[in-house]
């Protein structure tokens, strides 16, 4: 093993200035074994580098190879696998662990011993061994601490050291001189001993020369030592001196240490009586306020605002640890409870006085309807002294209480702090509001509606009145209806003598008498005209601008007044800070808050409702009014509702006005449904008269009426679908009427019947372009042009029978296979046969039969479509066309026989134009 050391040395370290102190012949565990060895080296140049390095022998030479090398600080755990027993395992952890199978165990232990002396030398013991004989690190460490680690360290690693290039000089000039150094060796080194010896005794003989020096060496050395026995005396000395001052100062340190004790406790105090005095002190003006301020006064309101919020800033601030058991403390929260339920049971008082003297004084002048009427127009002092309930009544308008809630905004900031102290009293204060505005808004709402009730039917009376007097609707009537729905929304004025008549409304109720399609299409025996329909639609307009502005105001105030349009109020006591950086707290529970289930939205949708709970029902009834008067009033109030609907949403969707729009609105689509099944059904229980001719049916021309009104209303409406969808139920009854009436019709034709009432509806569609019923205007021209059609076949018949009887069997024999220039040779269908059956028909005799023709067609068709020279013009064509089919068969089947019919087309043509001319 020292031969394979050597040469490692020679050939693999010294090349790189590294020494081998260890080596160790290893082979992998639990493989095929294959040797090399592990070597524990340090370099020679500053500062040292340790490794372990893996040498292996070449396969193809007796020569060394270096294969890897790890750095010792990177060697985290040495294991020798048993520490009792010989086991040549070991394992290496550097960044994987490395299991070793040594040749013997006395290597194993050498090259542990080994790294664990370079561990403790440049580690400072950094590598943690493990199952390692305590036995093995002891041998590796003789007696004695520091030096023997140092030392024997030092003998281990010095046992091979090599020559420096001095050192070899030196021995190069000394075997020069010496012929026999080399052939002599023994004689040489017998000579250098004795070189030696004589330099050894030259040595011993200068030491000897040199005692009077040392003699006097060691007399300096006892002066010296004499020196600092006096120095020693005189630091004692100095050592007690100091002890006695030092326990002077460090008496003097434990009074300061007290005294600074004692002020930083008097500066904690004094801060926390601050801390008292500046957060729990009311001045007396803040509870002279509280206790006496006068609420009725604006600036008795702005003291009284002030000292509340001052008071509930002292109540709110965070105590610290400790403050709630001083008296003083104590004594100050009992006082501000006590001027918080003072202020608040004196808050309440005058805030309830409020509400009862605004109500009395609202109630005071407000008067009944006949009541109204024989008392003088009164203003309301100190509110809107312009405003008069006479002006109430006579142009349909609410009160305003916009003076009620200016002069109770001032209480604003007062609800807010009712509400965060005293919530049972802010609740019972809302109460009584909701009580006492709900009584007032009750009958304002009421007699407001009974006042629109009594416009409606008064207008009902006036145009049922002049009823006889009304014109046809016409393109003017129903230009003045469209300025009427688009034009401004001002105020109505009614005239006194039409408010007289309150049996009006009684009377107008028991009409069961409705405008229907039927009844529509002659408008001079319509109980309502275009005006009245027009003065209707301007009293719902009134009364829903009325309405919108007052809602939105009480919620407005409402949400202002009671501090309700803020996030609800905090559940549990939670550390907030104020405005002025001020410590506050939740008060604790139970003592003036209390757990809000609903949110504050929900608060003021709840007020409302209640304060509100007549104008639905109202509104409902006014409805349901108007739907009597005239079914044909769900359109107007259809739009009109649905823009309100609109404009409320895009406001605030979750709005009281919103929601009571949007319920009402429901009511006044069911009833335009309604009113659509009432024309279905009226269409389906029409009856025509078996006496006389059909003509444009009733329900027809109703349509046409139905859609000219509904297209003016609906202009820009938000909901054109429900119309659409109207018009596609109606046009749909109408088409099935239509047939059904043709096919029970007795006097005209089927044909007649259809064609003229198609015709109508097409006409009317496409005037009025409705672009939901373009599929059915089409249907409607397709199923005129199939039944003129046939009413012309079927009327025309076969003008020239024999004639058409003989050219039938013509082409029944061609038919069979004949060829048409030898039709002629048939017995039945010679020449002959054919010139006799032409005389039959002269021109005198066809005008005669055309003349026949042409009276029964005037009497099927009726006046008011004039579809009769377009009857009679297709049934010219109808002719014509035969009468060519005729030639043309003459022509193929008898060639140069030179036979013609007894009339020309142009004889046709004079015939048809002087018979339509003559009547």
């Amino acid at each position: 093993m020292t031969a394979i050391k050597h040469a490692l040395q020679r050939d693999i370290f010294t090349p790189n200035d590294e020494r081998l102190l260890s080596i160790v012949n290893v082979c992998k565990a639990g493989k095929k074994k294959k040797n090399c060895f592990l070597c524990a080296t340090v370099t020679t140049e500053r500062p040292v580098q340790v490794r372990v390095v893996k040498v292996k022998k070449s396969d193809k030479g007796d020569f060394y190879k270096r294969q890897m090398a790890w750095e010792l600080r990177d060697l985290a755990e040495v294991d020798a696998k048993d520490a009792s027993k010989e086991n040549p395992e070991f394992d290496l952890h550097f960044e994987k662990v490395y299991r070793w199978v040594a040749s013997s165990t006395a290597e194993k232990n050498s090259f542990i011993s080994c790294i664990w002396k370079l561990n403790q030398r440049y580690l400072r013991k950094k590598v943690e061994f493990v199952n390692v004989s305590s036995q093995l690190l002891e041998e590796s460490v003789p007696s004695g601490e520091s030096q023997s680690v140092a030392g024997g360290d030092e003998d281990a690693l010095d046992d091979y050291q090599e020559l420096n290039a001095r050192e070899e000089q030196d021995i190069e000039g000394m075997m020069e001189v010496c012929e026999y150094a080399i052939s002599n060796a023994e004689a040489f080194a017998e000579k250098l001993s004795r070189e030696l010896q004589v330099l050894d005794g030259a040595n011993i003989q200068s030491i000897m020369a040199s005692e009077k020096q040392v003699n006097i060496l060691m007399q300096l050395l006892d002066e010296a030592l004499s020196e600092v026995d006096t120095i020693e005396g005189k630091l004692s000395s100095y050592e007690e001196m100091l002890q006695s001052v030092k326990e002077q100062m460090d008496q003097i340190s434990q009074s300061n240490r007290l005294i600074q004790i004692s002020n930083t406790n008097n500066g904690k105090l004094l801060d926390e009586i601050q801390f008292l005095v500046n957060y729990m002190d009311l001045s007396k003006g803040h509870i002279r306020a509280l206790q006496e301020g006068d609420l009725s006064s604006s600036k008795g309101i702005e003291a009284c605002i002030n000292a509340s919020e001052a008071l509930l800033q002292c109540m709110n601030v965070a105590l610290r640890p400790g403050h709630e058991k001083l008296m003083a403390v104590k004594q100050q929260q009992h006082l501000f409870t006590e001027l918080r339920d003072t202020f608040a049971r004196r808050l309440t008082n005058h805030l309830n006085n409020v509400f009862v003297h605004q109500f009395n004084h609202f109630s005071h002048f407000k008067m009944t309807i006949p009541q109204f009427y024989r008392s003088s127009c009164m203003s309301l002092p100190g509110h809107d002294q312009s405003a008069t309930l006479s002006q109430h009544m006579a142009e349909l308008t609410l009160p305003k209480h916009n003076p009620l809630h200016r002069d109770l905004l001032r209480y604003a900031k007062l609800m807010e702090w009712l509400k965060n102290t005293q919530r049972e009293k802010y609740e019972g204060l809302s109460r009584t509001y909701v009580d006492y505005m709900t009584r007032l808004y009750e009958r304002e709402i009421k007699d407001f509606f009974e006042v629109a009730k009594i416009k409606m039917a008064g207008t009902t009376k006036e145009g049922k009145g002049n009823k006889f007097a009304t014109l046809p609707r016409k393109e003017s009537a129903l230009k003045q209806e469209t300025e009427s729905l688009h034009g401004s929304s001002g105020k109505l004025t009614g005239s006194t003598s039409s408010l007289n008549k309150l049996a009006v409304q009684g009377s107008s109720s028991r009409r069961s008498q409705s405008s229907s399609l039927l009844d529509m299409g002659n408008m001079s025996a319509s109980d309502l005209d275009v005006a009245d329909r027009t003065k209707f639609d301007k009293i719902f307009e009134q009364v829903l601008i009325e309405l919108e502005p007052l809602c939105l105001a009480e919620q407005d105030f409402i949400s202002k007044f009671f501090k309700l349009q803020q996030h609800p109020t905090l559940a549990q006591g939670e550390v907030e800070e104020s405005d002025g950086g001020v410590p506050s707290r939740q008060p604790p529970p139970g003592e003036h808050r209390h757990f809000i289930s609903s949110t504050e939205k929900d608060m003021v949708r709840l007020m409302m409702n209640k304060i509100f709970q007549s104008i639905e029902m109202e509104l409902n009834s006014l409805i349901a009014l108007g739907d009597k008067i005239d079914s044909f009033h769900s359109l107007y109030m259809l739009v009109k509702m649905s823009h309100h609907v609109w404009t409320a949403e895009n406001v605030d969707p979750a709005s009281y006005l919103s929601t009571t729009l949007g319920n009402v609105l429901v009511t006044v689509k069911r009833n335009f449904d309604k009113c659509i099944s009432g024309q279905i059904r009226q269409m389906e229980e029409v009856k025509i008269s078996k006496k006389s001719k059909v003509g444009i049916l009733p329900f027809v021309t109703g349509f046409e009426e139905f859609a000219e009104l509904a297209e003016t209303i609906f202009r820009n409406a938000e909901r054109r679908g429900d119309l659409d969808k109207a018009y596609v139920k109606l046009i749909r009854a109408v088409f099935m009427n239509v047939e059904k009436v043709a096919i029970e019709s007795q006097k005209t034709p089927r044909d007649v019947v259809m064609m003229e009432n198609f015709h109508h509806i097409f006409s009317t569609l496409s005037h009025l372009k409705i672009s939901c019923l373009e599929t059915e205007r089409r249907e409607a021209k397709h199923k005129y042009t199939d039944h003129l059609q046939s009413y012309v076949i079927n009327s025309l018949g076969q003008p020239l029978e024999k004639l058409n009887h003989f050219f039938e069997g013509v082409e029944a024999r061609v038919a069979q296979g004949v060829r048409e220039d030898e039709v002629s040779y048939q017995l039945a269908f010679n020449k002959q046969e054919l010139r006799k059956v032409i005389k039959e028909y002269p021109g005198k005799e066809v005008k005669k039969g055309l003349d026949n023709l042409y009276k029964k067609v005037d009497k099927h068709m009726c006046e008011e479509e004039s579809l009769l020279q377009v009857v009679w013009h297709s049934m010219q064509d109808e002719f014509i066309r035969q009468y060519k089919h005729f030639e043309g068969l003459i022509g193929r089947c008898y060639p140069g026989s030179g036979i013609t019919m007894e009339f020309t087309i142009g004889d046709m043509l004079e015939y048809f134009s002087s018979i339509a001319q003559s009547h």
